[in-house]
This record gives C-alpha cells, sequence and structure tokens, in this order.
C-alpha cells in the first residue's frame, strides 16, 4: 500500500515537470508574431549619432618650394629654418658682379642711342631749314631743281636716320631692362608672407635654374582636405560649419566652415573632395598634421 501511494506521488512529481518544462519551451519557441505581441520590458537604444566623420591634411594655400632663376654661385643666406619672413625680403643672393658690368656696359650703350639720336633730330631741323631756302631761291629762279631735289633728298634722309635711331634707343633699353631683370633673378626673395621651413643651400653652393634653394609656407589661413561619400552630396552646402579635431588632441574642437565642394564625384572610390576653412585662432595646429572632420549633414 505503501509503494503505490509512493509511486503515485511520483507520477504526480513527474507529470508537474513535464509541464513546466512544455511552458517553457512555448515560451522559447514563440514565433515573430507572438514575441510582437508580447510585452517588451527592455530599455529603448538611443538614436544614432547623424554625424560624419573625416579625415584630411591640414595645409595652407601658400606654399612652395623657391627655386633659382639664375645659375650662379651662392653669395648669402639671409634667412634660415624657422624664421619668418614677409613678402620680398631677401633670402639668399647669387654671385651678381658679372651682370652689374653687364648692365653697366647696357646702359652706357643707351646712352650713346640717345645722343645719337638727339645728334640726328638737330641734323634733320638743319636739312628742313636748308631744303625751305632751296624752294624759296627756286620760286625766285636763282637755284636749279637739281639743287632744290638735293635739298629735299637730305631732309627725307635725315627723318629716316631719326626712325633708326630711335630703333636703337629702344633696342638698347629693352637689353638694359632685360639685364635689370636677370640681376632681380639672382636676389631670392620670399614670394608671400609665412616661415622657412626648409633651406636647401649654403654660401658658396653652385646652383643651377630650377634648383629648390627654400622651402617657404605660410601659416594661415589653415584648411583641411577631406573626402565624403556621394551620398552626401546634395547634402552639405558651402559655407556650413563643422568641427576639427587631431588625433593627438582630439578633445580639443576648432570651429570651420567648408569653402570649396567638388563638382564631381571620383568613379574609383564613388567620393568626392571638400575643403574646410579653419575659423580663428589655431595655435594648435600646424600645416601637415591630420585633421579629424565631424560634420552633420543637413537632412
Amino acid at each position: 500500500m505503501k509503494k503505490w501511494k509512493m509511486l503515485s506521488m511520483t507520477l504526480v512529481f513527474s507529470s508537474f515537470l513535464l509541464v513546466l518544462a512544455c511552458g517553457r519551451s512555448e515560451q522559447e519557441t514563440l514565433t515573430p508574431e507572438a514575441s510582437a505581441k508580447a510585452p517588451e520590458h527592455t530599455a529603448e537604444l538611443p538614436s544614432p549619432d547623424p554625424a560624419y566623420l573625416a579625415s584630411g591634411p591640414i595645409v595652407v594655400e601658400n606654399q612652395v618650394d623657391v627655386s633659382a632663376q639664375h645659375a650662379g654661385v651662392v653669395a648669402s643666406v639671409g634667412m634660415d629654418v624657422g624664421q619668418p619672413v614677409r613678402k620680398g625680403v631677401l633670402l639668399a643672393s647669387l654671385d651678381d658682379r658679372q651682370l652689374v658690368a653687364e648692365r653697366e656696359a647696357a646702359e652706357a650703350k643707351l646712352h650713346s642711342a640717345e645722343a645719337n639720336l638727339k645728334d640726328w633730330e638737330a641734323e634733320t631741323g638743319v636739312a628742313d631749314a636748308d631744303y625751305k631756302r632751296a624752294l624759296a631761291m627756286h620760286d625766285a629762279g636763282i637755284n636749279t631743281q637739281e639743287e632744290l631735289d638735293h635739298a629735299h633728298y637730305r631732309l627725307v634722309g635725315s627723318q629716316y636716320e631719326i626712325e633708326k635711331a630711335k630703333q636703337d634707343v629702344k633696342n638698347a633699353d629693352a637689353s638694359l631692362r632685360a639685364l635689370d631683370l636677370e640681376l632681380q633673378k639672382t636676389h631670392i626673395v620670399a614670394p608671400f608672407d609665412g616661415v622657412v621651413a626648409r633651406r636647401y643651400v649654403r654660401v658658396g653652393q653652385t646652383v643651377a635654374i630650377g634648383d629648390r634653394l627654400f622651402w617657404v609656407t605660410a601659416l594661415q589661413p589653415l584648411i583641411v582636405k577631406f573626402t565624403l561619400p556621394a551620398k552626401l552630396m546634395n547634402q552639405i552646402k558651402r559655407g556650413e560649419q563643422l568641427e576639427i579635431s587631431t588625433p593627438d588632441n582630439p578633445s580639443t574642437l576648432h570651429q570651420a566652415r567648408i569653402v570649396q565642394i567638388s563638382p564631381v564625384v571620383d568613379p574609383a572610390s564613388e567620393s568626392f573632395e571638400a575643403v574646410a576653412e579653419i575659423i580663428g585662432p589655431a595655435s594648435d595646429l600646424r600645416p601637415g598634421m591630420t585633421g579629424n572632420v565631424r560634420l552633420a549633414p543637413t537632412r
């Protein structure tokens, strides 16, 4: 009898466990529709940040290698790396003694041509007076036609000599100006305000036309060039503001505005280029750094 009671209790307990297991199985195998109907108690996830992140080099518009425009020997170096320069300041000079001598000769030739022109202008004045006198005497029957023609041809010849002398003056003046230009090329000057980033020459070095002498770069305004996916082309506009930071200092943000948007898409990368100019002072930024760009495209 006791065995039957224990057996009955065992069967009841087993049935209870079976029902409990089936209930859990049904919960785990709910269909998507049933799951949708079931009440949810999980917290809502925040919406993703719509801002787009990109990166690109920080550069300046004015940045150039200053090259030699005249061959020669470096006579002096006036600026070194790191020194600020103003537009037109002397960076270095080449030996110009030969050109100075040639210029002096050209200047003397010009003065000679100008004197020759004045001489022929005076001669033409005399020839003109002689012709007028010969014409009056011919009209009075004092001299012959041949004498009148001789006076006329002399006047015309003098006028041609004046034209020739004028061309000689122009030619001498052009030669002098050409030498002045060559002399200017021996003086290497800064093309704009900035700083000397590199120096490639030393005193006594012989340079040829095209050799690099200095690398001069401006410090302002700073711009960032970066690329964006083609899908954003209609979502950003010129003048739109964005934030710039650097990988080494991501917490410091600088304001910038878009100043240029490429009108074409690169088919290889399906992207287009944009340029942003940094607004205000940015003492921690230098040309050559990498800028991280964060912008929120307009919807």
